[in-house]
């Protein structure tokens, strides 16, 4: 027999299971304030800009027209960019305790489409060493760059700049907060259902008459022993009422 499910009967089993609903849900929200507030430890990010133009140096000529557009130059000079050799020197140059290749997957490089404008973005859990960072990457590019590829074509079109006040990037509880919100109530309703599902026990007419598909011929009501105790007492009380007032004689003299 294929089992179906009503509106009224969703409303009802959310409404039973309702404490389990809130409890993940606040659960969750409190658990993702206290890590995000007190748990993890904010990142700053600042950028650096530079530009690829046309000129190159008289020494060495080079043909752009062999390169098959900008977008393949810039993207050259962005895996230069978060090479060892630059890397290595900005480690040393700010004496950071960190090797080149973490120091570059905290570095990321961009650039619009068809644009000769680069962008260099540094994090750091310090505002100020991720200026410093983005600005000396660029510096030392700047200066290796006619080695590496014989060519004299980037110029710094905007340095990175320390906030007044810094803003953290990561983490944003708002967003992680909303997201546990979220992730916690769907959590509660979800195993609202699937308790429910799980519980096979009968508890009143209507889930025999479901399991057994037969239909009820009587009721036995079950009476508590609080409920015997007391109406036996409210039975009992008048009866001695009663056999007060006829037990009494009237005393002559």
């Amino acid at each position: 027999m294929e089992e179906t499910i009503s509106l009224k009967e969703i409303l009802s089993i959310l409404k039973k299971r309702i404490l389990l609903i809130v409890g993940l849900t606040v659960g969750a929200i409190l658990v993702s304030a206290l890590v995000s507030f007190f748990m993890i430890t904010p990142t700053y990010e600042s950028s650096t800009q530079f530009i690829v133009n046309q000129e190159t140096n008289e020494a060495n000529v080079v043909d752009y027209n062999q390169i098959r557009s900008n977008v393949e130059i810039i993207n050259t000079y962005n895996d230069i960019i978060k090479s060892n050799r630059i890397l290595s020197q900005v480690v040393e140059e700010l004496d950071l305790a960190v090797s080149a290749n973490q120091l570059g997957q905290s570095i990321t490089v961009s650039s619009g489409q068809n644009s000769q404008v680069v962008t260099l973005t540094a994090s750091d859990t310090d505002p100020d060493r991720a200026v410093e960072i983005a600005n000396t990457t660029v510096q030392i590019f700047q200066n290796d760059l006619p080695e590496l590829m014989n060519v004299n074509n980037v110029n710094i079109l905007t340095e990175a700049m320390a906030a007044a006040d810094p803003t953290p990037v990561s983490p944003k509880p708002l967003l992680n907060i909303a997201i546990a919100m979220v992730v916690g109530l769907m959590a509660g309703v979800g195993l609202a259902f699937l308790l429910e599902y799980l519980d096979n026990t009968i508890k009143d007419e209507q889930d025999i008459e479901n399991k057994l598909e037969l239909p009820i011929l009587g009721v036995i009501a079950h009476v508590a022993d609080e409920d015997t105790q007391s109406t036996r007492a409210s039975q009992n009380s008048p009866r001695r009422e009663r056999g007060s007032m006829s037990g009494q004689r009237k005393k002559t003299v």
